[in-house]
């Protein structure tokens, strides 16, 4: 079953599903800066556009491109800025 997700007034929305690989979602981001908290290990792949994205503990901010992936762990913040919209595949594991 599809699952529909819409956050920050409909500037972020996903759609989940489960299959083999586990729990999945694919999204878009329209320009703006948002931050999101995780519950489990979230692998977060960009697939269109950029997002830069500041990781729990970190100062710098790094921006990751189409098909770069970056990890957060499970009940961490994280922080990401859009500059045009884009899209992702985030798998939980």
């Amino acid at each position: 079953m599809l699952k529909v997700n819409e956050y920050y007034d409909g500037k972020v929305k996903s759609i989940g599903f489960e299959n083999a690989d586990g729990k999945i979602t694919t999204g878009v981001m329209a320009a703006g800066e948002y931050e999101f908290g995780t519950n489990t290990i979230e692998h977060m792949t960009v697939t269109s556009g950029e997002l830069v994205v500041q990781l729990p503990g970190q100062n710098e901010w790094k921006t990751y491109k189409p098909f770069e992936t970056f990890v957060v762990e499970k009940d961490k913040k994280f922080k990401v800025k859009v500059n045009a919209p884009a899209a992702y595949r985030c798998l939980y594991l």
